[in-house]
């Protein structure tokens, strides 16, 4: 055999070996992949992941078919547990809220510490500030998950069953239903309340039969869910806390991606995040006239009282700081502070 011909026909081989191994990898797509979201596209979080799925399967034309579970239904409903059941391979794709998951990668919680954004002009400066997502993203896929986007959940308040809440004092021997976050328990701890960690499904038997007194979730939830027919008669409007919305894919799932897909997936969700913001910035505006709307008492509180909340929370946010990722927290309080005219 000539030389020329050896070189073309081991030209020829090594297409014959590497098709078959191209085309392995793109069989190796799952028929579905998995998404957990804990609440259904009844509400802005849940509608954010429907939103990126539909894109999805419409720009890869089908290739990748993520399928939406809702209520952590892959979990058992126990939403804590959904960034360990994604390491686990059981969630492929995760549209959640980081405090849920602080149980297994505290430093995601970073964004979470109780007033660190006061208001959305603060949150809005730092989601899009590249040193600060870039630092949280790298945090991200050394806990095993390919971040792609940021959206918002939208600012939690607290609402309860037996008195206007205008002061921490007020807190005092109430029950409260927190989310898994030993941080949220420690506020409420620290403001004499009875902190009880239970997933959401948990905790509307809980509220309705009066076993909870309270419990704390942005307005949209509170209409979406009906809260107000679970006895919760009263709500204070005080911004404490504020989780992104990230848009994540397990890390095994996104490695076995083309480039070009990944390029697609990644666009899809930054897509996604914008117009799910954009949901839940019109539920904001409105919430307060709704839920009053339903004989709900609203309390916003003044300049003064918001201090009040403010102060009594210092200890647990200075404790936080440093146990999730003091600093990064620097960097975003720096940011909040430019986005408010300080230098």
């Amino acid at each position: 055999m000539q030389r020329r011909d050896l070189i073309k026909f081991a030209g020829g081989s090594a297409a014959a070996i590497a098709l078959p191994r191209f085309a392995h990898a793109q069989g190796a797509y799952k028929a579905e992949y998995k998404m957990s979201t804990v609440v259904p596209p009844a509400f802005a979080w849940g509608k954010g992941g429907e939103i990126f799925l539909t894109l999805v399967r419409e720009r890869t034309n089908g290739r990748i078919n993520i399928k939406q579970y809702p209520g952590a239904s892959l979990v058992q409903g126990q939403q804590d547990r959904e960034f360990a059941a994604m390491r686990q391979g059981i969630i492929d794709v995760l549209c959640g809220a980081p405090i849920n998951w602080t149980g297994t990668v505290p430093q995601l919680g970073v964004f979470t510490l109780p007033f660190l954004l006061p208001d959305h002009k603060a949150y809005d400066a730092v989601i899009n500030n590249p040193g600060v997502v870039n630092d949280y993203f790298d945090l991200v896929r050394k806990a095993g998950a390919e971040p792609l986007s940021i959206g918002e959940t939208g600012y939690r308040q607290i609402s309860n069953s037996k008195r206007p809440l205008i002061k921490p004092d007020d807190l005092k021997g109430l029950k409260v239903r927190v989310v898994g976050s030993p941080m949220y328990g420690e506020i409420m701890t620290g403001m004499g309340a009875n902190p009880t960690f239970m997933s959401w499904a948990d905790a509307q038997p809980a509220l309705a039969s009066g076993a909870v007194d309270s419990q704390e979730n942005p307005l949209e939830v509170f209409l979406a869910a009906k809260i107000n027919t679970l006895g919760q008669k009263y709500v204070t409007k005080w911004n404490y806390s504020n989780d992104i919305l990230l848009f994540a894919i397990a890390g095994p799932v996104w490695a076995s991606w083309t480039p070009a897909d990944q390029k697609i997936v990644r666009e899809c969700a930054q897509d996604a995040a914008k117009q799910q913001i954009a949901l839940v910035r019109k539920l904001y505006a409105e919430d307060v006239e709704r839920v009053r709307a339903l004989g709900v008492d609203v309390h916003l509180p003044n300049p003064a009282e918001a201090e009040q909340w403010r102060i009594a929370c210092r200890r647990v946010y200075a404790r936080w700081k440093v146990a999730t990722n003091a600093a990064l927290v620097s960097k975003i309080e720096q940011v909040v502070e430019q986005s408010r005219g300080k230098s």
